[in-house]
């Protein structure tokens, strides 16, 4: 019973919400208070901060719910074992990626799966940061992000490729018909780039500073999608990684032209928790990364 309360500290950290924890739990709401109340009896420690609504932990409730996530994974990880044994390796890969590497996804998880029949994937869209934060809560068990510019912290590390970039521009516009642009004419040039908040666009703001001009950006959003539908309807430019080519490619009317490489590149990479039980399910997707050459199949894409 004491793993099962455990469950509950954790969900409640997840859901920072009784009910929702309660809900995501499988029980009532006061079947997971008073579990929660039988372990602090049996802790000797208030674990919860007490008031009408969830108010967050104590510190000792912060140690308790480290040690919760801890024994919750290795549970998960003999469990993991276990199936592996007796049928091969089940279970749900839990993936978090920044958006800019999202589309190279599937190069990995594929093989993942083609291998290990009876393995799900998630796959999430998340910022660098929060890929981190939930790693080392684990939430998820392999994230997908830069492995060479802000800081990770304790995290273990397996690159991937190094970025480059391209125009992606109107076929009919002032860079259309050209061979190559430099990072200038990419800071003149009416832009549509992913919002601040994302790594990519930090990055490729620092490169486009690198000119001594201030970009011109019309556009702002969160999505590869939107940044293609808006260069095509707008008229507009972006700067874009060769890895959104794999599965955006160049629609009809745009072009992609590259751009020098600058005088930072950056480097995407899987990125695993630095403590704990290591997930089978990520052991399987390292492996694969390992043995697809990634870097290749990017340069044949965007035809370099």
């Amino acid at each position: 019973m004491l793993l099962r309360r455990l469950e509950y500290l954790a969900a409640l950290a997840r859901e920072e919400h009784f009910g929702r924890a309660a809900e995501a739990c499988h029980v009532t709401q006061p079947a997971l208070s008073a579990g929660i109340r039988k372990l602090e009896q049996e802790l000797g420690v208030q674990v919860v901060k007490r008031g009408q609504r969830f108010e967050g932990f104590t510190p000792e409730g912060t140690e308790v719910l480290r040690w919760a996530q801890r024994m919750i994974a290795e549970r998960t990880a003999l469990d993991q074992t276990i199936a592996t044994m007796r049928a091969g390796l089940t279970g749900t890969l839990r993936i978090g990626a920044i958006p800019t590497a999202l589309t190279v996804s599937p190069l990995l998880t594929t093989p993942v799966r083609a291998r290990h029949p009876l393995v799900g994937v998630r796959l999430l869209s998340m910022s660098s940061r929060e890929i981190v934060h939930r790693l080392n809560d684990f939430d998820i068990d392999v994230g997908m992000t830069y492995v060479d510019g802000e800081p990770l912290g304790q995290v273990r590390v397996v690159p991937l490729y190094r970025e480059r970039y391209l125009l992606l521009t109107p076929a009919d516009g002032e860079h259309g018909t050209r061979t190559s642009v430099t990072w200038d004419d990419a800071a003149r040039a009416p832009l549509c780039l992913l919002t601040g908040d994302m790594q990519n666009r930090r990055i490729i703001d620092g490169h486009l500073a690198d000119t001594g001009r201030t970009a011109h950006v019309v556009v702002e959003t969160d999505t590869v999608s939107a940044v293609y539908a808006h260069v095509a309807s707008m008229g507009l430019c972006s700067v874009v990684p060769h890895a959104w080519l794999p599965t955006f490619g160049v629609p009809e009317g745009l072009r992609a032209v590259p751009l020098p490489t600058p005088r930072r590149s950056h480097q995407v990479g899987l990125v695993l928790a630095g403590h704990g039980p290591e997930s089978l399910l990520a052991r399987a997707m390292v492996e694969t990364a390992r043995e697809v050459d990634l870097a290749a199949l990017l340069d044949q894409a965007s035809g370099h």
